[in-house]
């Protein structure tokens, strides 16, 4: 769905800059001017891009998701002779 007429933004568009690391609406309307022209689309790609922050983890939970899948080594079943 296009948000952002003016620059042709998309849910699409807002939502891969979220998984790429983008943290703030602000941050957002510098990388696509979503936003930036008549203003019209403000609150529908505010809330767009709120609800993709809400599906993505913040860094620390994603760490510790990652620190949750490693095994010890000293846990690893021992190999075969």
């Amino acid at each position: 769905m296009i948000v952002c007429v003016c620059h042709r933004v998309s849910d699409r568009d807002i939502e891969r800059e979220v998984r790429h690391g983008c943290a703030s609406f602000e941050e957002l309307q510098d990388e696509l001017r979503v936003a930036t022209a008549c203003g019209r689309c403000r609150d529908c790609a505010q809330d767009t891009f709120d609800a993709a922050r809400a599906c993505r983890p913040t860094p620390v939970e994603a760490l510790a998701r990652a620190a949750a899948r490693v095994i010890p080594i000293a846990a690893a079943a021992p190999l075969a002779a």
